[in-house]
């Protein structure tokens, strides 16, 4: 299984998209904390989609990279972690 990137580490553009992301969906400091130390601990992700819960957010990616937040009602695709 791949482990998630370093955000030092994502494209660019990835990189934008998450940050305008984190901004449209009002995502509270307290998950954008859990999301950091999560990222850090560079977790195993499945090699497909996948997405993990914070409470007010989640955040979905593909392998190595995160690639959007949704809302806490919006349905993610892809494994759980």
């Amino acid at each position: 299984m791949p482990r998630i990137e370093n955000w030092e580490s994502f494209p660019e553009g990835v990189r934008q998209h998450l940050v305008d992301r984190m901004r449209d969906r009002a995502i509270s400091i307290a998950d954008l904390n859990q999301l950091r130390l999560w990222i850090e601990t560079r977790p195993e992700v499945p090699e497909g989609d996948w997405y993990k819960d914070f409470g007010s957010c989640k955040i979905c990616g593909s392998g190595s990279y995160p690639k959007t937040f949704l809302l806490r009602g919006q349905a993610a695709k892809g494994n759980a972690l």
